[in-house]
Parts: structure tokens; C-alpha cells; sequence
């Protein structure tokens, strides 16, 4: 017992050593650690404080707030199965009921010879071809219940994973260093993300401007960030450009965790080059030498190509120092690898997670233009918003600042999803119709659209002729489509447990508000709302939004205020009216039924 204990100390002390012994990269040195033990040994809490000058309590808060770090032993192969709401609609349910059946056990729950595990996950960022799960690293799509029964019978007779991989998807999913069965689904291609891409053109046109040159070019065309915010990302660059400090930090914000969207997926995949030389133009803009791309770790399938990819980039003297000659042009990327946390797509939270801290929301100001990563000014942009920068510096703000609308400039990626017969990735100017998006991806009887993912807007047909842009319907790109088989009040469910699962807990207004939504949500859809239920939910949601901390719990009630404003009808012909005035604040039936049980008779009850 004593040898094992020293060889798992001795190998958590190399862990923690290769890492620098560096208190920032706790994450990651969690994440090697469970990668080597398929769990956190108790006793690695200790160790890995002792060796990053830390505290055990610290390293076990920072461990217990993601969800892909666990402290429990799990089987050799933990099965993650997707059950967002675009899966539960597609038929998860199904696929769930066999995954338990063949291995006899429960979801949350490991077999006895610890080979197999079962556990659900949020999102996945594969709506686009559910349901979905993922095995260790290697991702499933399309389950049908023939594929769940094949899996289960192929990892009991083999024990390995890339037996049971029966194709490889399009374009660089088949690639050696991906080798994923996912595929892109690229319905539509528009001018800019997946428009012609010449390879370092960009990079080589920057260093003949000036920084102020460069910020000025972005600033002319007039982006805004494609993360949903549509904050101008020039002037954002000039803030950081601007702020006291000799050093400056680029963040690509790669936690794509909205339910229903997928595109940065694709980017990553097929434009990886491109996102890397837009983070290096605003590298050299901003005056920054320090550059990270914070990948979810839903996506760390992709991890190995980047890695690659960044390679490659760097033999190129396209990374490094002095950068295509550039004298004093400094600035390499490295790849964080986050920890399965809906928060951290927001960019303080984002920010703490790569200092290796628990992904908590920081207080602002300072913005992180200001103070952010370690302290230095730091601009977080988006995947897609660094392939927007590529090509304005390629042709031109004017060329960029002509496609879209006056208020929108360019294209927006939209992972569209849901009841259509053609999901997948739309690259379309801003300014297209809801209505011109059903056409496009073949959706029928569409009863609602949830725009921007759980914290966007629920629309109803009345307001299809709506348009895709910042002056109306904002998204970062997740598109969800309803038709008249669905349940209003289901979607609106899931969509408000999804935001109390994924609070940070920070808050009050957030942690407890929330709550108070689903109970009186329930309340209502177990038939026993009242003529004030629906302003109720109205004012409490109200109040959330003003009093929330950061951005999660400031749009948290999207979808009960939304779905009330297009659905009220659904609300109301649930209320019941009492003569009396008063509503059954439970079910009474319900609670009778096991006393009815063991009597073996109903109970009477007396209603006027």
C-alpha cells in the first residue's frame, strides 16, 4: 500500500512539475491527473497544493466546480449521453432506456467491474445530428437504438474504443489527428468565414500598418463580436491597446456551451489556421504576446489538431518571435482546456478559469480591457470574430462593412437545429428573416424558434419576419426550431433547469430567483396555477435581470418572459378559477396515493 501511495504522489509531483509547479495552470493539472487516474485520488489534493504553493481546500473548490472533474472512480468507458432538449425531442429517451438495459445499471451509476459508467451531460455542441453522446473523448452522433446496443456489445468484447468507430466524418474530421464521426453539415457558405481563405495573406498585409493602423481598419468596418454581446471589437482592442502595461493578453473564447450551437465546432475544424492569424493580427494590434484559445472540453477531440496546427505555425515563423521578420513582433498561442462549465463562455469567468481558479464571474470594472487575465488588459473575442478580422485585413473594411445590414455588418454562421430536415450551419448576411431560415432548412408546421439558445427569445409565428441582427434578434448563433408537436411549457422547463444546473451560485437573484421560476413554472403546468401566477413570474423575472451579477443570470429568465410575451395562451388555459378565489397549492391526490395503496381503496374527497 505504502508503493502505491508513492507512485501515485510520485507521479502527481511530475504532473504539477511539467506544468511548472504553476498555481495558473490548476486546471490543467487536475485535468492530467484525472487523465492518469480516470478520477482525483483524494490524497492528490494535498500533493498538488503542497507543490503549487496552494491550500487542499482551494484545490478541491477549484475540482468540484466543473463537471468534468470528478473525485469519484468512474468505469474504464463513461458514457456521456447529450440530453439538451433538442435530443429529449429526438428521441434520447429511447437510446438511454438501452444504454441501462444492456449494462444493468442506472445513469449516474458505474458497473460492478468498473468498466462502465453512465452519466447525462448538457449540451454536447452536436444538435445538429442528435442524439449525441460521448465515450472518454470520442463522440457518437445519430444514436439509433441498434448503434447503442452494437456500442455496449463492441466495448464488452474488445474493450477498445477505436474498434467500435465505424466512419469518420467530412472534411478534416477524418483527419489522422481527429478521426471524428462527427460531421460539419454545411448547408450554406457565404463570403466570409467560409469564403475563400488565403493562408497568411492577412498577417503579411498587417505588418506593413501601424497597431493604430490596424485598429483603425477594424473599427472602419465596423464589426461587433460574433459572441453575442455585438460589442465593436475595434474599440474594444483599442481599450486594451490603450490601457497602462507593458504586457497584453488575446483570448479566443472557444466554450461554445449554448445548447443549440455548434458552429465554432465547425470553424475549429475546417478554419483553425484562420482563427490562430486572426488572434495573431489582434496579437499585434493590441501589443500582446501572450495568447490563449480556451477550448471547451466537450470538444476536446480537437485538441491534438490544434495542437498541430499551432506547430506547424510556428515552424512557419508564423508564431514565436519576431514574427515574418517583424522585428519585436513576439506572440505565441497555448490551448486551455476547459472543464464542462456553461459560465465560463462569459469572459470574466473565462478569464478566472485560465488562471486556475474556480470559473467564478469577476466583479466590473475593471473590464478585462483593463485588468483581466493576471492582471494584464486583456481582449477576450470570439472564435468567429477572429475569422471576421482575417478577412477585413485581406479586403477591406469597406468590402466587409457592404454585406448585412447598416447596423450589422457581415455574415453570421448560424447553427440551426430542431424539427427541420436540414440542420447544420448557415453562413447568411445579417438581416435574413426568421421566415427566410425556416425555407432554407426545410422546416415545417414551426409552432416557435428559440433564438440565441436558452438565454435568447422564444418567437411565435407572428414574429417570423423578424431579422437575424443586432438591432433585433441577437444571437450568438443557435437557432432552434419547434414544430406544433411540441410543448411550449417543456421547452421553457428544460431551458430553466438548464440555468439552475449551470449558476455558478454566486448570487443571489440567480441562485434562488431561478429556483423560484421552476417551482412556480410547475406549479402552473401541474394545474394548479392562479390569475396571478403568470405577472408573478413576469416580476420575479424582471428582478433577476436588473439584479444578477453577470451575464448568465441577467438573461436566465429569457425564457419564461419570452414564451409568456409569444405564449401566453399556453399559460393561461392551464390556470384554473376557483369560485372560492383560491387554488390547491398541491396535489392531493398525488399525495394520498401511497396511504391509497396500502388501504386498497381511493380516498373521497369532497370538491365543490
Amino acid at each position: 500500500m505504502l508503493s502505491v501511495k508513492n507512485d501515485i504522489s510520485t507521479l502527481i509531483i511530475s504532473i504539477c512539475s511539467e506544468y511548472g509547479n504553476d498555481k495558473t495552470r490548476l486546471l490543467d493539472i487536475l485535468r492530467k491527473v484525472q487523465d492518469s487516474f480516470g478520477y482525483i485520488p483524494d490524497e492528490s489534493f494535498a500533493i498538488i497544493a503542497r507543490e503549487v504553493s496552494s491550500y487542499r481546500v482551494e484545490v478541491q473548490s477549484v475540482a468540484s466546480f466543473y463537471s468534468f472533474i470528478t473525485k469519484e472512480k468512474k468505469g474504464k468507458f463513461t458514457i456521456k449521453l447529450c440530453n439538451d432538449i433538442i435530443d429529449q425531442f429526438l428521441g434520447v429517451a429511447k437510446i438511454a432506456k438501452i444504454f441501462e438495459d444492456e449494462l444493468g445499471i442506472k445513469f449516474g451509476e458505474t458497473t460492478p467491474d468498473e468498466i462502465f459508467s453512465l452519466e447525462y451531460v448538457a449540451c454536447i455542441g452536436m444538435s445538429d445530428q442528435s442524439p449525441a453522446a460521448i465515450i472518454n473523448d470520442l463522440i457518437f452522433t445519430k444514436l439509433s437504438s441498434d448503434q447503442a446496443r452494437e456500442i455496449i456489445s463492441g466495448l464488452k468484447q474488445t474493450h477498445d474504443l477505436s474498434q467500435i468507430a465505424h466512419h469518420l466524418g467530412d472534411g478534416n474530421n477524418a483527419h489522422p489527428l481527429i478521426k471524428s464521426m462527427v460531421n460539419n453539415q454545411i448547408r450554406k457558405t457565404g463570403e466570409v468565414v467560409l469564403g475563400k481563405y488565403h493562408k497568411s495573406a492577412a498577417l503579411n498585409n498587417v505588418i506593413s500598418l501601424s497597431p493604430a493602423e490596424v485598429i483603425r481598419e477594424i473599427k472602419a468596418s465596423r464589426l461587433r463580436g460574433r459572441g453575442g454581446a455585438g460589442f465593436p471589437t475595434g474599440m474594444k482592442w483599442e481599450f486594451a491597446r490603450n490601457a497602462p502595461g507593458d504586457r497584453k493578453t488575446i483570448i479566443c473564447n472557444a466554450d461554445e456551451g449554448e445548447p443549440g450551437t455548434f458552429k465554432d465546432r465547425v470553424i475549429l475544424t475546417e478554419r483553425a489556421d484562420m482563427v490562430f492569424e486572426g488572434m495573431t493580427i489582434g496579437a499585434y494590434a493590441v501589443g500582446a504576446e501572450t495568447g490563449i484559445l480556451y477550448l471547451r472540453a466537450e470538444y476536446s477531440y480537437l485538441k491534438n489538431y490544434l495542437e498541430a496546427v499551432l506547430t506547424s505555425r510556428r515552424e512557419a515563423n508564423l508564431l514565436g518571435n519576431d514574427i515574418i521578420g517583424k522585428k519585436g513582433f513576439n506572440f505565441d498561442i497555448r490551448i486551455q482546456m476547459g472543464a464542462g462549465s456553461y459560465v465560463c463562455g462569459e469572459e470574466t469567468s473565462l478569464i478566472s478559469s485560465c488562471e486556475g481558479f474556480r470559473g467564478d464571474p469577476k466583479n466590473r470594472p475593471p473590464f478585462p480591457a483593463q485588468k483581466g487575465y493576471l492582471g494584464t488588459p486583456t481582449s477576450v473575442n470570439n472564435v468567429e470574430t477572429f475569422c471576421c478580422v482575417v478577412q477585413i485585413i485581406n479586403r477591406g473594411p469597406a468590402w466587409f462593412a457592404s454585406i448585412g445590414t447598416k447596423g450589422s455588418p457581415g455574415t453570421k454562421l448560424l447553427s440551426v437545429c430542431g424539427d427541420c430536415s436540414t440542420p447544420g450551419i448557415y453562413e447568411v448576411p445579417f438581416g435574413i428573416t426568421i421566415e427566410e431560415l425556416l425555407k432554407f432548412s426545410g422546416a415545417a408546421d414551426t409552432q416557435a424558434v428559440q433564438v440565441g439558445g436558452p438565454s435568447g427569445f422564444l418567437i411565435a409565428p407572428a414574429e417570423f419576419k423578424r431579422k437575424v441582427c443586432y438591432d433585433d434578434l441577437v444571437t450568438g448563433g443557435s437557432i432552434m426550431i419547434f414544430n406544433k408537436t411540441r410543448s411550449i411549457l417543456e421547452i421553457v422547463e428544460y431551458f430553466v433547469d438548464f440555468f439552475i444546473d449551470e449558476s455558478c451560485g454566486y448570487c443571489t437573484p440567480c441562485r434562488v430567483g431561478n429556483v423560484l421560476l421552476k417551482d412556480k413554472l410547475k406549479k402552473i403546468m401541474n394545474g394548479f396555477g392562479e390569475k396571478g401566477d403568470i405577472e408573478y413570474l413576469q416580476k420575479l423575472g424582471n428582478n433577476i435581470q436588473t439584479s444578477s451579477r453577470c451575464g448568465l443570470g441577467q438573461t436566465s429568465p429569457r425564457p419564461i418572459l419570452s414564451s409568456i410575451d409569444g405564449f401566453r395562451s399556453e399559460y393561461e388555459k392551464l390556470l384554473k378559477v376557483r369560485k372560492d378565489g383560491f387554488a390547491p397549492s398541491f396535489d392531493i391526490n398525488a399525495a394520498l396515493g401511497l396511504s391509497e395503496k396500502i388501504i386498497g381503496r381511493k380516498s373521497v374527497i369532497f370538491e365543490e
